[in-house]
């Protein structure tokens, strides 16, 4: 009687503790992209480069804290100058990539950010096909169709459209997509492979390194703002570390939704993250939004989903 009753709480646990894993994803996710407008519209604090700088930096203390004191994961060692080379490569494209949109926030609404962000299948598929000639059935191709309409649809209805803001944010999402390409194409050889976590806990060291001189000569004067900031708002260093602690765990809690689950299910999460994103965004941040442009995103999304599940049964 106690062991039937043990086997049939078990998946019941197995199944608490991934949807505790998911809720949390969307929390972290969903909290720092908040965060990240807050600061860099509301707040006044408008210095994105240094906001990536102290991500970076909460993920490399966190990240080597994970492996090597917590032990995580297994801490997976680099082995050649070789293999540094193509990480520290990586770790400059996923710095523009989390720059860029750190940029845009400053200009565009979280929601249009997200409607932009959503198009990262079209930008892999183009990047997939011009660095490895990997080609997909046409039907799959078919499908980003409507991932790009719908993004020029929701510009046209984007109230609070802004041509840099939209030029950065389209910027970010292209380099996000180079950024997996590129690690399939690296990090392609068994010896060399790295999980999330690891690849990580060595990114981040190196971001840290190259986006110093860049704060230095871009938000120069960063500190004094920063200090005469939280002069005026007592809870300044607090957001900070908050939304740095929460942009680790966002790529923490990534990876274990990914180990728990399977990455298409990952795929599905963040298609539904995304909108999630937008509704929180509009009823915190009250930013207008049109029904032109709600379609839009609505169709960037449902092309979206096209795309993987085609890619899925045509693989």
């Amino acid at each position: 009687m106690s062991s039937s009753s043990s086997s049939s709480s078990s998946p019941k646990k197995q199944t608490l503790f991934i949807s505790s894993l998911i809720l949390l994803w969307y929390t972290s996710n969903i909290g720092v992209l908040l965060l990240n407008k807050f600061l860099l519209s509301n707040y006044g604090f408008k210095f994105p480069i240094f906001l990536t700088m102290c991500h970076m930096s909460a993920c490399a203390i966190l990240s080597y804290v994970s492996i090597v004191f917590l032990k995580l994961v297994p801490l997976q060692h680099l082995k050649s100058r070789s293999q540094f080379m193509k990480v520290a490569t990586l770790s400059i494209v996923f710095c523009a990539s989390v720059v860029g949109g750190n940029v845009s926030l400053r200009y565009l609404p979280v929601s249009f950010n997200q409607a932009v962000g959503a198009t990262t299948p079209f930008f892999t598929a183009l990047f997939a096909y011009l660095m490895t000639f990997k080609r997909e059935a046409w039907v799959t191709y078919g499908a980003l169709v409507p991932v790009v309409t719908g993004v020029v649809i929701a510009s046209g209805g984007e109230p609070g459209f802004h041509w840099f803001g939209f030029i950065m944010c389209i910027s970010a999402t292209a380099a996000r997509a180079f950024k997996s390409v590129l690690q399939g194409i690296l990090l392609s050889s068994e010896g060399e492979k790295l999980n999330s976590m690891n690849l990580m806990l060595y990114m981040s060291p190196i971001a840290v390194i190259a986006l110093l001189p860049v704060t230095i000569v871009m938000e120069p004067d960063v500190m004094s703002v920063t200090l005469s900031l939280a002069r005026q708002h007592q809870y300044m260093w607090i957001l900070l570390l908050v939304n740095s602690v929460m942009a680790y765990s966002a790529n923490l809690l990534n990876f274990l939704v990914t180990k728990h689950t399977s990455a298409l299910t990952l795929q599905v999460l963040g298609n539904a993250k995304g909108a999630v994103a937008v509704v929180i965004s509009i009823l915190i941040f009250r930013n207008p939004v049109t029904v032109m442009g709600i379609g839009g995103y609505s169709i960037t999304v449902l092309g979206v989903v096209a795309y993987g599940e085609t890619k899925r049964r045509f693989r």
